[in-house]
């Protein structure tokens, strides 16, 4: 992790930044990543996945005699449509972004993951790539919490290591054979001398957790899911991280710390979205060598922690001084 005051986010003074997505966390948080490099509470509009009668009885998204937003960030297919409606409510001032290849043209500034880029979006000027997706972990807001989380998690002053791990997608299944891969990956790290702490996401099924439960001890702490997320505590006292291969996300957030990120492998489901999903891991391995992939053992190694929340706001501040 980089002690570097160069990585402090410092948010513009845009006077309303709006973030618009459904109601999915891993959609929501790119918005806000991106989002609070403008402003530091961007106003929150959610999209309702509410359909029929029921819809009818739920308030408007948005009201015209609100303020008008500067800038309009969007993830997900659902807000596509309520985004273009804003500009178009607004006499298309607000300046729209939309962080995935949308179903919709219309958006100023379209941000796309390399691992869905393709050869016909080189044409569109508006159009820029991306590593993986952004989000809201930064070095500015580990760095408080680093000491007092390693006093907590390792109190013998070892190294700590975090295992991460998700759920089925429909790429990856959380099959026994996963679950023996992990939890001997787990007692490998054990045997090596680290402390390990692991946290399962929201998609965890219960007998994921139930099989990561069986390995609490001395060296390994494994989050219950009844106490506080200790997600952010576990980010910023790890040395390493060893991250299930079904998550996007999560290894964008490891990489910004500077710190080694092992994939750990997972049972195929061969099909387009296996696809995707390998040639994101393969992008980051392989091509950029900002991962590797876990093979019973954590060697240390350099690299440029990954940013691309803040690069991403610098395409859309240029936008923004042009208006």
């Amino acid at each position: 992790m980089q002690d570097n005051d160069d990585t402090t986010v410092k948010t513009s003074n845009t006077s309303c930044v709006w973030a618009v997505a459904e109601s999915k966390a891993g959609t929501l948080t790119q918005c806000l990543g991106v989002g609070k490099q403008f402003h530091r509470e961007p106003v929150v509009k959610l999209i309702s996945r509410t359909r029929g009668l029921r819809k009818l009885f739920e308030p408007r998204l948005f009201r015209k005699k609100e303020q008008r937003p500067e800038l309009v960030v969007s993830c997900g297919f659902r807000a596509e449509p309520a985004v273009l409606d804003i500009k178009a409510a607004y006499g298309g001032k607000p300046v729209t972004v939309h962080l995935q290849r949308p179903r919709i043209e219309g958006y100023d500034l379209v941000f796309v993951s390399r691992h869905d880029w393709v050869d016909e979006l080189n044409r569109r000027p508006n159009y820029h790539s991306m590593v993986g997706v952004p989000h809201q972990i930064t070095w500015a807001r580990l760095a408080p919490l680093r000491d007092a989380a390693r006093r907590r998690l390792s109190p013998d002053g070892r190294p700590i290591v975090a295992v991460f791990v998700g759920g089925s997608n429909g790429a990856y299944v959380y099959d026994d054979r996963t679950h023996q891969n992990i939890k001997g990956a787990i007692e490998q790290l054990e045997k090596e001398g680290w402390r390990i702490v692991v946290s399962v996401s929201r998609r965890s099924e219960d007998h994921t957790q139930q099989a990561l439960s069986t390995l609490n001890s001395e060296s390994i702490a494994v989050w219950d899911r009844r106490s506080e997320n200790p997600y952010l505590d576990y980010m910023a006292a790890a040395d390493a991280f060893v991250i299930a291969k079904d998550s996007i996300t999560m290894p964008c957030e490891a990489l910004a710390t500077g710190k080694p990120v092992f994939t750990l492998e997972l049972t195929h489901v061969a099909g387009p979205r296996l696809d995707k999903f390998e040639r994101y891991h393969r992008d980051l391995h392989e091509t950029l060598q900002l991962t590797r992939p876990f093979e019973g053992k954590i060697e240390p190694y350099s690299y440029e922690p990954l940013d691309e929340t803040r690069r991403i706001a610098s395409v859309i501040r240029s936008k923004l001084d042009l208006q």
